[in-house]
């Protein structure tokens, strides 16, 4: 976690994941890149000139806003660590998921307000796209966070014994905070399972991977979403690491995902990753 990227829109949820990412460069030495995009908006106007006039000096004020927003932030917040703060124009969900790919960028913090309703269902977050699209680890926050809070970490499972790559991920997570580690199994009706198959599945994918500090849990529900919601309630979690499928179009919006499901509802800081 040595290149931190905290896209910033200067909202309160946004400076809750800069002071959140400040936290963790601190700790592991690395340092934090503020990336703030400006959309441009769409003129309609059929003079050029006016069109073209209405467009600079709109940049020209964002750009002028943004700095002076960036100054603020760093002066309160960042104290010894190391922050960038950069400026792009295009769209958001894009400009931030190329930014990833083009500066190797280790983990992107991002604030959330969540997205309820039709929004959730046609449109989604921000937060959410980049969470399905990212191909590093999201941390979505919605509230002030520290990490010595983070005490204990739900790693929900399907227990498969091939996602090392996660896992290991996983573990890292948990040492980074020196946090508790729960393996979660959500058992629902259209997927039903005998608790002594389970059981016997999670004690040799604890095994396979030589966890520590973890306890195994099944938790009996109507749906996924719904397993884990409840579960974090229950043991109020501190955060919640999870694998997402990256799916789009067509099968995202018949088939959801139980990773956007917990950006968008649940208040604790939700790391996610994703895999083929």
């Amino acid at each position: 976690m040595k290149r931190i990227l905290v896209p910033c829109d200067f909202s309160d949820p946004a400076v809750q994941a800069f002071k959140f990412a400040v936290e963790i460069a601190r700790q592991s030495g690395g340092e934090v890149i503020l990336l703030n995009v400006i959309e441009l908006p769409v003129m309609s106007d059929s003079v050029l000139m006016p069109s073209l006039s209405f467009e600079e000096a709109f940049i020209k004020d964002m750009k002028a806003n943004s700095e002076k927003n960036f100054t603020k932030m760093k002066s309160k917040w960042a104290g010894d660590v190391k922050v960038t703060t950069l400026i792009e124009y295009g769209s958001t969900t894009p400009s931030i998921r190329d930014f990833v790919q083009d500066n190797k960028i280790d983990l992107v913090i991002m604030g959330t307000h969540g997205a309820t309703g039709m929004k959730e269902f046609f449109i989604g977050s921000n937060t959410e796209k980049i969470v399905r699209t990212c191909p590093v680890p999201v941390i979505a926050i919605k509230g002030a966070t520290k990490i010595s809070a983070i005490k204990s970490i739900v790693f929900p499972n399907v227990l498969d014994l091939d996602q090392e790559e996660l896992t290991l991920k996983v573990k890292a997570l948990q040492s980074f905070f020196g946090a508790s580690l729960h393996v979660l199994y959500v058992n629902t009706p259209s997927r039903f399972r005998r608790d002594v198959e389970v059981k016997k599945e999670m004690k040799a994918f604890a095994k396979r991977f030589m966890l520590k500090d973890y306890t195994l849990t099944i938790f009996n529900d109507y749906t996924e979403e719904e397993g884990l919601r409840n579960f974090i309630a229950e043991t109020k979690a501190d955060l919640v690491a999870m694998a997402t499928h990256g799916r789009r179009g067509l099968n995202h919006l018949m088939s959801g995902s139980i990773a956007e499901d917990a950006v968008n509802h649940l208040q604790c800081p939700i790391w996610t990753y994703k895999i083929s």
